[in-house]
């Protein structure tokens, strides 16, 4: 019985000592958290896309708090959102580009040729692996929907074996750059005009064997457009988003092959927004 008492003590002693220690070291070790910090968190959207370049909103609250970023970083914020974060904090609002994710191919099924029927895993990535995936064009989209999957704000379609944006849902949070093997997905402006929906650096003749909307570095679109706003990467057109061109270059140009189309006139169908949107 003395043994049980003994033991029940020290351990009680041990408990309250340990306790002091705890409260001791939380004491001596805490760090005081800006109010201000969960307040911006809180009007933030909540999504943790990434697409501000941070882990999430919360760390993107910090920084906006401690100065490192504006509250315009947010590509999901609304400028009512942002406009109340910024008179909540007494700073700039700051400006930030809006960019939207674009596919740079126009290889629909009915456009470019298809080498095997692809019978394995949906999933792009894996597809690649296997005879370069579905498609004659090693450069082209594989319409397996990887992108589509990943994208938190359903924002991408696969219509006619080719991964569309819906611009006007987008939020350029970037998710989808990874999940394309072919690196065919980038964030550019949201208000760009027109864009060249090609990505394979091989030459035109070769282009054309795999795709009917391929880019054969014809150049018409660089004089139409000048130097300073198109630019030719070896075989491929490329937009200078820099110094982005009028929508007028689309018909100066008549691109021989229709790869250079504004977004509304690039999608091989109708656009199922109501899909998208769910």
């Amino acid at each position: 019985m003395e043994t049980v008492l003994i033991a029940f003590i020290l351990m009680t002693l041990s408990g309250i000592l340990l306790g002091c220690i705890i409260g001791a070291a939380a004491k001596f070790f805490f760090v005081k958290s800006d109010p201000r910090i969960e307040d911006v968190n809180e009007m933030l959207p909540g999504a943790n896309c990434g697409g501000c370049g941070k882990a999430g909103c919360s760390d993107l609250a910090r920084a906006i708090v401690a100065g490192e970023c504006v509250p315009g970083s947010c590509p999901v914020c609304s400028l009512a959102v942002v406009g109340r974060i910024a008179a909540y904090l007494g700073v700039d609002a700051g400006s930030s580009v809006k960019k939207a994710a674009v596919v740079f191919c126009g290889g629909s099924n009915s456009k470019a040729r298809k080498s095997v029927n692809y019978n394995g895993i949906n999933d792009c990535i894996s597809a690649s692996l296997i005879a370069g995936g579905p498609k004659d064009c090693r450069f082209g989209c594989m319409g397996l929907a990887s992108c589509a999957r990943v994208c938190p704000f359903n924002a991408i379609e696969v219509i006619d074996g080719l991964a569309c944006v819906h611009s006007d849902i987008c939020t350029g949070c970037g998710k989808c750059i990874e999940s394309c093997p072919r690196k065919l997905i980038r964030l550019v402006p949201e208000t760009a005009p027109f864009h060249v929906y090609c990505n394979s650096p091989e030459k035109g003749v070769e282009k054309k064997k795999n795709c009917d909307v391929a880019c054969i570095a014809c150049r018409k679109c660089l004089k139409a457009a000048g130097e300073d706003q198109m630019k030719i990467e070896g075989f491929l057109a490329q937009v200078n988003y820099d110094n982005m061109p009028g929508a007028d270059v689309i018909e100066k140009a008549a691109c021989p092959t229709s790869c250079i189309s504004s977004p509304e006139n690039h999608f091989p169908g109708t656009l199922k927004k109501e899909n998208a949107a769910r």
